[in-house]
């Protein structure tokens, strides 16, 4: 059972093994190369053979050109002419003897007392007569013609032939040959070895494909263990980049991206998970409060009705917030779908400017427009006056009394025809340069003794609703002298002749 149960494991680490990317990038080497090999061998043998032939050939050419100057034709017909007492004359006529064959121009081979056909070429089984007549024809056109062939005994030989020409213009074929055994046996000696290392040098590369490629997956691997080790307590896990600007230096810093976005919206959800806490954790503490106070102290009914209607208050605000949230996270999830249709902005604006003159009006605060006849934009009528009312409400939240809020909108000179700008500018008590990269943040409030207290949410709204409809948002502040908000959205056609400004003004 221990042997079972050892070689299934042994069998999972194999598979496991197979599967890796390591043993299929080192597989496709060893394969490749292996099959580079087997190329290289079968183109090499007949290139080394073929310059083998060539380098006999060429030995056959300087014996064919010494039988040419010491065969003469005499009245008694073909006779070896060289000097008797020089041995090495006495040597080279033996030779080509050896190896020579002369035939007539009728393809019947000659043999006299000084020209013999030699014994090698009964063996390699030349033509017959009427074949040598043809080869003859077939000569006299070309320079000369060369052949392997191999003998009874299975020696092979190289053979030139050609045509030879007496005093008289007569044609002869003549052929003269020379064993190759010995280049054979060297090229298949060298095919030999050459096979004998294809396994070494697979073996070889084996090894080093196996080491390459685990040089290779090594960021692959780090990327793996890094993304292994991330916890919601450990995101500052970095793996170092290795200078090489290939593409897996490119996967370790979209890796690293990553996880510096993973680090700011993991810090994002606990600061919202934080924040969260605190906005529900206060209202709900102060319902239950009252309520355990008026159990505790309350007798009359009016005592009863004044703690519920106060605990009412707080409940309507704790489900403010918790609508605030939802909608909220709804937008950012991409939940909350846009429902564009063609709007007048102008319109849309001078009607809530109208909606918040009672609220200016209780405080003294001049609110003004200028505002364009029409303004046409393609957009979401609900979040745009969601926009819209956020931007007033809190401009004339942290106006003081008898301050002013403005509103403009329009296309001002050096923006792009296809936008529109719409600003809110108040003389309220600004924003600390300190604050400003903040504002937009979900719960973040100013600290201000002047300002009400608020969810922190209103602005939250306003850069989604611009980030939604393709815009930007910007804000420019100094404390104690207002703050500006200026929204850039697409706007649809614009014609500025038939839309001429109207302004809007209240005491």
């Amino acid at each position: 059972m221990t042997g079972w149960i050892r070689a299934r494991h042994w069998a999972g680490r194999m598979l496991r093994l197979t599967r890796s990317l390591r043993f299929r990038l080192t597989l496709t080497y060893v394969v490749f190369f292996s099959l580079l090999l087997a190329v290289i061998g079968l183109l090499f043998q007949p290139l080394l053979s073929s310059i083998m032939n060539d380098q006999v050939d060429e030995t056959l050419d300087e014996e064919w050109a010494a039988a040419k100057g010491y065969l003469h034709y005499e009245k008694n017909g073909w006779n070896w002419i060289y000097d008797g007492f020089d041995s090495e004359e006495q040597l080279i006529v033996l030779r080509l003897q050896h190896v020579f064959m002369l035939a007539d121009s009728n393809g019947n081979p000659i043999n006299t007392d000084q020209i013999q056909v030699a014994d090698v070429y009964e063996s390699l089984r030349m033509e017959s007569p009427a074949d040598t007549r043809g080869r003859l024809q077939r000569l006299r056109l070309s320079k000369a013609e060369y052949e392997t062939r191999i003998d009874e005994d299975g020696v092979p030989y190289r053979i030139r032939t050609g045509v030879l020409t007496d005093e008289l213009r007569r044609h002869y074929f003549m052929a003269i040959c020379r064993s190759v055994a010995e280049e054979q046996r060297t090229l298949n000696g060298i095919s030999a070895r050459y096979l004998k290392m294809a396994p070494f040098l697979i073996g070889l590369s084996s090894i080093w494909g196996w080491f390459m490629a685990g040089r290779a997956v090594r960021p692959v691997n780090s990327v793996a263990q890094a993304a292994q080790d991330i916890s919601g307590s450990n995101l500052s896990i970095r793996i170092p980049s290795r200078g090489a600007g290939d593409e897996l230096d490119h996967l370790i810093a979209t890796f690293n991206g990553m996880m510096d976005r993973l680090g700011t919206s993991f810090e994002k959800i606990r600061q919202f998970s934080t924040d969260v806490s605190h906005e529900l954790r206060t209202p709900l503490t102060v319902i239950r409060g009252q309520l355990e106070v008026a159990l505790l102290t309350a007798r009359s009914e009016e005592q009863y009705r004044d703690a519920m209607m106060a605990a009412l208050e707080d409940v309507e605000r704790l489900s403010h917030i918790v609508r605030a949230l939802l909608l909220l996270s709804q937008s950012e999830t991409g939940q909350l779908v846009l429902h564009k249709s063609d709007l007048d902005l102008a319109a849309m604006t001078r009607d809530l400017v109208e909606e918040f003159q009672i609220s200016a009006d209780e405080k003294r605060i001049r609110l003004t427009a200028d505002l364009p006849g029409t303004c046409p934009v393609n957009a979401d009528r609900i979040q745009l006056e969601r926009l819209i009312s956020n931007l007033l409400s809190n401009a004339l939240k942290y106006t003081p009394d008898g301050g002013s809020v403005h509103v403009r909108l329009g296309h001002e000179p050096g923006v792009e025809p296809s936008t529109v700008r719409l600003t809110v500018e108040d003389t309220g008590v600004g924003i600390p340069a300190e604050h400003l990269q903040h504002i937009f943040d979900r719960f973040y409030k100013v600290p201000s003794a002047d300002a009400e207290k608020g969810l922190g949410l209103g602005l939250s709204f306003v850069a989604w609703i611009v980030k939604a409809h393709g815009g930007s948002i910007d804000v420019q502040s100094q404390v104690n002298e207002g703050a500006r908000f200026t929204v850039t959205l697409p706007s649809g056609s614009w014609s500025p002749a038939a839309t001429p400004s109207v302004p809007v003004s209240e005491a």
